[in-house]
């Protein structure tokens, strides 16, 4: 019992021995060590915040991830083995990882941690450091680095786009990064003999993690509209194409699907004209569609109405320009419906000849043409209207029915937009609430603006005018109709200037916009097709992907027939 006792007092004694040394005889030892060997900055990442759509499903989120550091006082013996080994195993730049790998000193101390890879996925991280130990290479290790996925792969990529190794590069990543990306910590502490110093200096700066930025997008309509796109594409051997899903009513974009565009998880494989949206980054002249800006802007002004009558002669010689419709004909008598319903340039101008000097483009700017959405997509383009006193009287007519002007789709979908809503123009908003991009800007549902634009009645009167167009009997494009619904819309067909002459070089931009129900608007589509090779136009190529989208759309969103009588104003007289 006495021998026992007397182990345990020798035993407590070297204890408190040691406690001593550490706490109160040698106090500097540690520091005097770490002043040999230096100290150790380690950052933190803070997670990136989640950009979601508008039912909270991740468009972008973090999953685990790690990167793969080194410590170069331990790497240096096999630094040229090690940079070899990495650049096979995580594909890193051998040079640049080589003089990592190497002693090496910043501001006169030695480096003691240098990253090597960054957002690694956590089971090939942990793989190539086990590996590297089997190879007897000492002195790399991992730690959590959060790495980016999306989830839904290509499903608005456009919008969402995409980070790089160490920055955003594209979409709302890059132009909501600071929102995003949060706070990086830091964690700063003492090193002696290739080993952190157990009590040693040490001071932890937390992460503040990313915010979520919540969308307006609905990743189902968007992933089924993008669908139909492509097979219209892809269907009129076509360059491109794009359709814009708006609700009427809030001008929030429920879908903006593009057309090539690419998987957001491997940008890397994707063209370049394929990472950004077309939609708004994109200008073209939007042809006929436009004629239901002019036409509204004439009924608000009192100069027509739906039953005007207006003799269309097989051409229209303007100051030694002819002016053509896009079918051959004798002498029609068509009402201003008729004009609409069957898309005739002639008709459209003969009608606009009621406007007065500069009454035109005080409408067109109304409806947002020749300014920016700015609804936080970098790049957007403003389209352009040409100034009011480079007018002349070709140009007038010319514009008219939507030749020389350019728009962007958004701004061309939030312009028919307000004919669905009452005359009211809503600005569009892709974000839900309220974001700040990196320039400064506040964006989103909670700054929607609204200003009118025509008189309900004007808008009324177009929207009956737009249902004959969809009518098999006498419109143009009976494929946009969508069983058991009225439908309001217009075709356009556009010639293009191509980028090589800087003239119209015989390609087209094919459209339609139409909203339903046409008499009581839920929500706004807006369908473009760039030079399709089938010789189809905006009712046979468009038209149909309009009606796709919009029966979906309607049925998604419990919508249903209004169970009225559609239009059957007169289109000839």
């Amino acid at each position: 019992m006495r021998i026992g006792f007397l182990v345990i007092a020798i035993a407590l004694s070297v204890l408190g021995a040691r406690l001593v040394q550490l706490q109160g005889l040698d106090p500097n030892s540690y520091a005097q060590m770490a002043a040999a060997e230096g100290t150790t900055e380690v950052e933190l990442p803070a997670e990136r915040g989640d950009i979601l759509d508008r039912n909270g499903r991740p468009l972008a989120d973090s999953v685990a991830g790690m990167m793969v550091w080194a410590d170069p006082e331990l790497t240096d013996e096999h630094a040229a083995d090690i940079a070899a080994f990495l650049y096979k195993k995580l594909d890193v730049d051998y040079v640049s990882t080589l003089a990592k790998l190497r002693e090496h000193q910043v501001d006169g101390s030695d480096v003691r941690f240098e990253y090597i890879a960054r957002r690694v996925p956590a089971t090939l991280a942990t793989e190539v450091v086990e590996e590297a130990e089997r190879l007897d290479y000492e002195g790399l290790g991992t730690r959590r680095d959060p790495l980016r996925s999306y989830p839904a792969g290509d499903v608005a990529a456009n919008l969402v786009g995409f980070i790089g190794t160490d920055e955003p590069l594209a979409g709302m990543e890059r132009t909501f990064d600071t929102l995003l990306s949060g706070t990086d910590g830091s964690e700063r502490y003492e090193v002696g003999g290739g080993n952190r110093i157990p009590l040693g200096e040490s001071t932890i700066t937390e992460p503040v993690n990313g915010a979520d930025l919540h969308t307006t997008i609905d990743q189902d309509l968007q992933w089924f509209a993008q669908r139909a796109v492509r097979q219209a594409v892809e269907a009129a051997r076509a360059d491109s194409g794009f359709a814009v899903v708006m609700d009427s009513r809030t001008g929030e974009l429920l879908a903006v699907a593009d057309d090539p565009t690419y998987d957001a998880n491997d940008p890397a494989g994707a063209d370049k004209p394929d990472l950004g949206s077309r939609a708004l980054q994109g200008v073209y002249e939007p042809g006929s569609v436009q004629k239901v800006l002019t036409v509204s802007s004439l009924i608000d002004q009192g100069l027509v109405t739906p039953r005007t009558q207006i003799v269309v002669p097989p051409a229209l010689n303007r100051d030694g320009r002819v002016i053509h419709d896009w079918f051959g004909h004798g002498t029609i008598h068509m009402t201003l419906t008729g004009a609409i319903a069957q898309s005739s340039n002639i008709g459209t101008v003969l009608a606009a000849d009621r406007f007065k000097q500069g009454q035109l483009y005080d409408y067109l700017r109304a409806f947002g043409l020749g300014q920016r959405t700015d609804i936080g997509v970098r790049g957007e383009t403003k389209g352009l209207l040409p100034p009011l006193n480079s007018w002349t009287s070709q140009l007038e007519d010319r514009i008219d029915f939507g030749q020389s002007l350019s728009v962007n789709g958004v701004q061309m979908a939030a312009a028919i937009n307000t004919i669905a809503n009452g005359g009211v123009r809503v600005s569009p908003s892709l974000i839900d609430g309220t974001a700040t991009t990196d320039s400064g800007q506040q964006v989103g549902t909670d700054h929607t603006t609204r200003k009118r634009v025509v008189s309900a009645k004007a808008a009324r009167d177009t929207a009956l005018m737009m249902e004959r167009v969809v009518d098999p009997e006498v419109g143009v494009a009976p494929g946009a109709a969508v069983p058991g619904y009225r439908v309001a819309g217009k075709t356009g067909t556009a010639q293009r200037v191509g980028e090589e002459c800087g003239c119209y070089d015989g390609s087209f931009t094919v459209s339609f916009a139409g909203f339903a129900p046409a008499d009581d608007p839920r929500f706004t589509i807006y369908v473009v097709v760039q030079n399709p090779r089938n010789g189809g136009g905006g009712g046979s190529v468009a038209g149909p992907v309009f009606s796709k989208i919009m029966s979906y759309t309607l049925r998604r969103y419990g919508v249903p027939p209004t169970g009225t009588r559609p239009s059957r104003l007169p289109v000839e007289w």
